[in-house]
């Protein structure tokens, strides 16, 4: 007998390893078992027997340091956590779509949340708690490479010889792809490139909520211009694809800009080489909110463009790995800046 792969966390928690060990469980038996679990949530994939163990096993272990582990449940764009369990309470932060969260307590429909820096109440319709959110981190949680030293360099190769494609400052994250020896390979966007093993932490990791500050834009900017980035900001978390100009089907990094600014009445190129030579040029120290910011490879070649949203931050279609995420906007190395909002 095959068991769904969420059942396996549902067995663990209800404690009936034994009997699983001994005999497969009938169907109603199984579905017994989940409701008292208070397993909801059901996924595709199917397991045998000795699979369906092991999996419950290594899930009934797997906290990843939380202690009443929460998982935002929304289709699409954020869950909302705010100062007081109340929808017209102040908003505080924001959870992406299945980031993580520390449950401290539930109350009246909402649950008073721990999330990265944000602490709130969220509404617990959009919030997985218990089984079905220890069954569902373990799906999410991924690997990744932790930058341990400030300009650390991304080569094209393994090996000190090959060109620097970019750099990128201490604490930031690249996407793991494999250990080799004596280097790490990564993904960054939508490349794949090398860091020497030395100066890196490979760990895993489950994503958290967003800080408002984190969010904001900072004095003196114009509505069309916190428009355009709260406008960007709703498609967080969505599909990155190769080709792709839909905010919600997919994306790559030239489309994601090119459909946001399309929105405001403004056409550019699906390319971002292109995208880099419309506009202005501007400098760092001149970047507002809505400006993009442009990335190369190793060859000075633009490669990669990201709108930013104030704060030192970006919102960018990065990879398939990551979708559209916020990120510094030092990530790695910009090498030009160009303003096409003239206001």
């Amino acid at each position: 007998m095959r068991y769904s792969k969420n059942r396996k966390i549902a067995m663990a928690s209800a404690g009936l390893m034994l009997c699983l060990a001994l005999e497969p469980l009938t169907v109603s038996a199984e579905e017994n078992v989940l409701q008292f679990a208070g397993v909801t949530t059901l996924l595709e994939s199917s397991l045998t027997t000795e699979e369906y163990i092991e999996a419950a096993q290594q899930a009934q272990g797997a906290a990843w340091g939380y202690t009443n582990i929460g998982v935002a449940n929304v289709e699409s764009g954020n869950l909302n956590v705010r100062q007081e369990p109340s929808t017209d309470s102040k908003m505080v932060g924001k959870m992406p779509k299945n980031s993580v969260c520390e449950v401290l307590e539930t109350v009246d429909g909402w649950a008073h949340i721990t999330s990265g820096e944000v602490e709130g109440y969220v509404n617990l319709d959009y919030l997985l708690i218990g089984p079905d959110a220890k069954l569902k981190a373990n799906e999410l949680v991924h690997t990744v490479v932790v930058v341990n030293t400030d300009g650390l360099n991304v080569r094209d190769e393994a090996n000190t010889e090959s060109a620097v494609l970019t750099q990128v400052p201490q604490g930031e994250e690249l996407e793991y792809i494999e250990t080799l020896e004596g280097w790490i390979k990564v993904g960054i966007d939508d490349e794949e490139a090398y860091v020497a093993a030395e100066y890196v932490t490979v760990t895993e990791k489950l994503d958290t909520a967003i800080t408002m500050t984190e969010l904001l834009y900072g004095a003196g900017v114009s509505d069309v211009r916190v428009e355009l980035v709260e406008y960007a900001k709703q498609f967080l978390g969505n599909r990155y694809v190769w080709g792709g100009t839909s905010l919600t089907k997919g994306a790559d990094c030239s489309g994601f800009v090119l459909s946001v600014f399309k929105k405001f009445g403004v056409s550019l190129p699906h390319h971002s080489g292109s995208q880099a030579n419309s506009g202005t040029k501007i400098s760092a120290g001149d970047l507002q909110p809505g400006d993009l910011v442009f990335y190369g490879n190793s060859r000075g070649t633009i490669n990669h463009v990201a709108i930013y949203i104030g704060g030192g931050q970006v919102i960018h279609a990065s990879s398939v790995k990551t979708g559209i995420k916020i990120s510094n906007y030092k990530y790695r190395t910009p090498v030009k800046y160009v303003r096409i909002l003239q206001d």
